[in-house]
Formats: C-alpha cells, sequence, structure tokens
C-alpha cells in the first residue's frame, strides 16, 4: 500500500506513464496466430513502410491492423505533435482475448465445439 496523500499518489503514478503515442484495439475477432503474422512483418518498420505493407497483404487481420496502425499515426500528430516521416513501430504484439464457444452439430447426435478466438492487438510508435 502506497503511503502519503492521494494527489502525491497519482502524480507519482503518472510519471511512471508510457509516453510513447499507441492505439490499442481491444476484442478483435482475429486469432492471437493469424494477428502476429501480420505484425511480425511491420515491427520495426517506418509507418509508411509499414502502411504499405499492410495494405497490399491479403490477409484479414491486415485490415484491423492498417486502421489501429492509422490510428496510432494520428495520436502521434493530434497528442504529442510529432512528425510522420520520423515515426517507425517500436512495438506491436496481440495478446489473447475472450473466446466465443459455439456449437456445430455432428452424426449421430454428437456436438462438435467450435472456438471462434479473439485478441487484443496493440500498436506502439517512437519516433527516430
Amino acid at each position: 500500500m502506497a503511503k502519503g496523500h492521494r494527489s502525491q499518489i497519482k502524480r507519482e503514478r503518472n510519471a511512471q506513464k508510457d509516453t510513447r503515442p499507441s492505439a490499442k484495439l481491444s476484442y478483435a475477432r482475429v486469432p492471437v496466430q493469424k494477428a502476429c503474422f501480420v505484425l511480425d512483418q511491420i515491427r520495426g518498420k517506418d509507418v509508411n513502410t509499414a502502411l504499405a505493407i499492410v495494405t497490399y497483404n491479403p490477409r484479414y487481420a491486415s485490415e484491423v491492423i492498417a486502421k489501429l496502425l492509422k490510428s496510432a499515426i494520428a495520436n502521434a500528430e493530434n497528442n504529442n505533435g510529432m512528425n510522420r516521416d520520423n515515426l517507425y513501430v517500436e512495438e506491436c504484439y496481440a495478446n489473447r482475448g475472450p473466446i466465443m464457444k459455439r456449437i456445430r452439430p455432428r452424426a449421430q447426435g454428437r456436438a462438435y465445439r467450435i472456438e471462434k478466438r479473439m485478441s487484443h492487438i496493440t500498436v506502439v510508435l517512437n519516433e527516430r
């Protein structure tokens, strides 16, 4: 338990906050493994190259990540006043989200379970 006045505790917590521009998408209807195929391609690239890669990638996850990447770029320009030409993808990762469980009827009265997986995708940018 932290000691001190409430405002002091908040000040200390905000001092440790990450100031890099980022965007997070929760509950994306993409499995983590499939999202990581696209995220691995753009990690470490500058944002213009990353947008080009994601735009011409045939996977469904690339559409979702393109929208997220554009959001992170807009956050960097508007909130942090950064120049778009100097930005690059510092971190991007997908964490496991909840699983929707569905039933598929099979022969002789049996039922198979279908698991529709979700993920939480995060993109963090930084300036060179």
